[in-house]
């Protein structure tokens, strides 16, 4: 038996064995689970594990997360864990009285800062960590990859007890233990709540990103299916405990506190990532590394704090409300627009040149619209790809490469492009640069509308659920919010695009160009 032999109450009365317990479930949720065998319930009394000790006291995690630091020489300044004044939850408080301001209020020791390098300096003393990190290959070279190995390393640490532990336990384990166990992101989402995105630039993302992390995961058991104890404990159909919704968990964990840490790039900082998220001048502190590597939060230049006050990060103020709702699960309610969002593009079936295209394209198939001082800007390097063809100047060569290989060369008005990003800067230099922007807003603007009516199709259905449901239930406030901030955001850039294009369309070169092209003598 992998687990630790969970006792199950049968209607018969006779002890009896569970086979299999998920090890979501050991690790986060309640200890007490119900299983159905046959035709009858039992129950099932699981070895409880730190988290369960901990309960779901407020008082009690603000405890242990003090112990915990304590124990581990984070350096604290007038700061604990502790319930938020204004009911967010746990968050970063302020326990002295006048802080100043550039006050440094945390230290969080190098070898706590769970980022690329350190998970592989974990590995050198933890032989089952760095089997499954050499096994994934290329994927533990990224932050992120090498940083959710480790985490579910780390849970199943904790599921297993006695002998049967696999890996070696560490702060981080324990600090693993007292996070929230439940991180309410859109991949937990059910299909009902899903549907209620149907139209927002979340749709795609969400639906991506499910993809990717099934992806990951088959990557994962294909990778390891071949070592002994990844086999026993995670892939057995009889003994293995683990299943994309555990992949599900760490991916939430990580994307739900990963900080961009100065110097480090992303990490997991424990105990600085409870702080909450504050935008503009609401946010009190700012996070950094010193000199000696440790990662560090800051008072901001200009505020004080006073004991019970709450210290807030900002988790991004340039995040869009899809990001915000995407990585965090929740939309600032400040939020008056949605900043950015993204929607995709393909290239036109009946375009010759696709295939050359998207082979070398560099950015994302896609554009964002970007709100900047009142109107809508726009970015997408992939636009302009879709918008010139073979007889504005573009070309594509299968080209022998030094070592005998073949590799596929883009081309303008005969000159090799070397990076794509630059292919806008070529297009302003040319005399038919008003058509390509015309072509290019145009594109964006069919795109913009097309967005506008996949929300309006979704808002009958929206209109029904507020009407049968308590629509304060989290996370329809969330969605609904995004869906009119959105709305928004669309109906501005199109109005602001089909003004463009009235203007682009009135330009010289633009109307000799028609003109031309009904002639068929433009040079």
């Amino acid at each position: 038996m992998p687990l630790p032999s969970p006792l199950i109450i049968h209607p018969d009365h006779r002890p009896r064995r569970l086979r299999v317990v998920p090890l979501r479930l050991l690790v986060l949720a309640p200890r007490v689970l119900l299983a159905r065998r046959a035709a009858a319930f039992v129950l099932v009394v699981a070895r409880p594990l730190p988290r369960a000790r901990l309960g779901r006291s407020g008082l009690h995690v603000e405890f242990v997360a003090a112990t915990w630091a304590d124990l581990n020489n984070i350096e604290r300044n007038g700061v604990t864990v502790a319930q938020t004044p204004n009911g967010r939850g746990l968050g970063l408080i302020t326990t002295a009285e006048g802080l100043d301001s550039e006050a440094v209020l945390l230290t969080v020791p190098l070898h706590l800062v769970l980022s690329l390098e350190n998970v592989w300096i974990y590995a050198k003393s933890d032989p089952h960590l760095k089997e499954v990190l050499d096994s994934v290959g290329a994927y533990a070279q990224s932050a992120r990859g090498a940083i959710l190995i480790f985490l579910l390393m780390q849970i199943t640490h904790s599921a297993l007890a006695g002998s049967e532990r696999i890996g070696v336990s560490n702060a981080l384990t324990e600090y693993l233990m007292f996070l929230p166990p439940l991180i309410p992101l859109p991949t937990f989402w059910s299909d009902e709540e899903r549907s209620f995105a149907a139209g927002t630039s979340l749709e795609a993302a969400l639906e991506s990103k499910l993809k990717s992390l099934d992806r990951e995961f088959t990557h994962l058991h294909e990778s390891t299916a071949s070592l002994r104890w990844c086999q026993k404990y995670w892939w057995s159909s009889e003994t293995g405990m683990l299943s994309l919704d555990d992949w599900k968990q760490v991916d939430a964990i990580y994307r739900s506190r990963a900080l961009d840490l100065p110097g480090t790039g992303h990490a997991m900082v424990p105990y600085l990532d409870m702080a909450n998220h504050a935008s503009g001048q609401a946010t009190t502190a700012l996070y950094d590394t010193d000199a000696d590597g440790n990662a560090t939060l800051i008072l901001r230049k200009g505020k004080t704090r006073q004991a019970g006050d709450e210290v807030s990060i900002t988790y991004g103020d340039e995040k869009g409300t899809c990001e915000m709702l995407f990585s965090y699960g929740f939309v600032e309610d400040t939020m008056t627009s949605a900043r950015e969002l993204f929607l995709d593009l393909d290239i036109p079936d009946d375009d010759p040149l696709k295939l050359a295209k998207k082979a070398v394209a560099e950015s994302a198939p896609g554009f964002k619209l970007v709100s900047r001082e009142g109107s809508v800007g726009w970015e997408g390097d992939f636009v302009w790809l879709i918008c010139i063809n073979e007889e504005d100047g573009l070309d594509f060569r299968l080209l022998q490469t030094v070592d005998g290989e073949k590799e596929l060369k883009v081309f303008w008005n005969e000159n090799e492009i070397q990076d794509m990003s630059n292919l806008r800067s070529l297009l302003e230099k040319k005399r038919l640069w008003d058509v390509f922007q015309l072509r290019a807003v145009t594109t964006l603007q069919q795109r913009v509308a097309q967005q506008l009516m996949a929300l309006e199709r979704g808002r009958a259905r929206i209109d029904m659920f507020q009407a049968q449901v308590e629509a304060s239930t989290p996370p329809y406030p969330a969605i609904l919010m995004l869906r009119e901030l959105e709305e928004k955001l669309l109906r501005q850039a199109c109005e602001e695009f089909e003004e463009k294009m009235n203007e682009l369309a009135r330009s010289g070169i633009v109307v000799e160009y028609l003109q031309a092209l009904a002639t068929d003598d433009f040079s």
